[in-house]
């Protein structure tokens, strides 16, 4: 097989990871408003939540306005304004994931679980939490305030999960004064458990330093800058119970991409030795890779 077909076989294959972590994900969302948000009468983040609290004041107005229809339209302008910021296949992606799960609010009628608002409150936010990782571990993402903190995030390189929860909150808060304190708090602890869960499994912006021990580190350095824009330095070294000719290298690197490195340098030397340091602060210039 060629270079050419080698690397369509990796597109198609990272296409189909998105879209399975994207269907996923959409049920995921779907299958947490039914069973545990609506019952509770509790109030999901970023734009979902901004739909399902315009669904309530319509109500109010004695108005019955759709949560799908809504989820829809107020992606829908602000994936026309990162589209050009973010890559068309991460937000097409993101787009599916909005769409499939108006979908399946529409088709799928889950019953609840629990009559207990405290374990509703805790199951539902890990969950949706879940559901959003998956979505981001697969390239894609829920959409909404997703966007906005991905473009920054990756602007930045580093994770602002914390200001789309004060973001949340503030929305929350708007609910609260509508509709009484009791459930918005319930949402704001719903939210808070959601987000922890975000930032507990995703780590795309997480800095690791990757320090290797190798016998061929001249021809790791070439296949490394060949598929990674990180700089690499070299240094001669020698073995001291072997007392061969060594080479130490050293890379700052995205935690995320340590699996896919660390398979390239074994595939040139598959005696090295790579030990992982996390890397808390970092100075100087950092590549980091666009959102796909």
């Amino acid at each position: 097989m060629n270079i050419t077909n080698k690397k369509k076989d990796r597109k198609l294959k990272r296409y189909a990871i998105t879209f399975f972590a994207v269907l996923g994900s959409a049920l995921i969302q779907a299958y947490v408003i039914q069973v545990f948000i609506t019952p509770s009468n509790l109030l999901s983040s970023g734009f979902t939540g901004v739909a399902i609290l315009l669904n309530k004041i319509a109500a109010l107005y004695h108005m019955d306005l759709s949560i799908s229809l809504f989820m829809v339209l107020l992606n829908l302008p602000v994936a026309m304004l990162c589209y050009r910021s973010i890559t068309p296949k991460f937000t097409i992606f993101s787009l599916l994931q909005v769409f499939l799960a108006s979908m399946f609010l529409k088709v799928f009628s889950f019953a609840p679980l629990f009559d207990d608002l405290v374990l509703n409150v805790i199951f539902g936010g890990f969950l949706y939490g879940v559901g959003t990782v998956i979505a981001l571990k697969g390239n894609a993402s829920t959409g909404g305030t997703d966007f906005v903190a991905l473009l920054i995030s990756n602007k930045c390189g580093k994770s602002i999960w914390e200001y789309v929860f004060v973001f949340n909150c503030v929305i929350l808060c708007i609910f609260g004064v509508m509709f009484g304190w009791s459930h918005a708090g319930y949402s704001i602890l719903f939210q808070f458990i959601a987000t922890k869960v975000i930032s507990a499994f995703h780590h795309r912006y997480d800095r690791v330093t990757l320090l290797v021990t190798a016998e061929k580190g001249s021809e790791i350095i070439e296949a490394y800058i060949a598929e990674y824009r990180h700089g690499i330095s070299k240094i001669e070294a020698t073995g001291g119970y072997s007392k061969k000719k060594m080479e130490l290298l050293h890379t700052v690197v995205s935690s995320y991409e340590v699996p896919d490195i660390v398979r390239l340098m074994k595939s040139v030397d598959s005696h090295v030795i790579i030990n992982m340091l996390k890397t808390e602060n970092f100075f100087g210039g950092f590549y980091q890779s666009p959102l796909e």
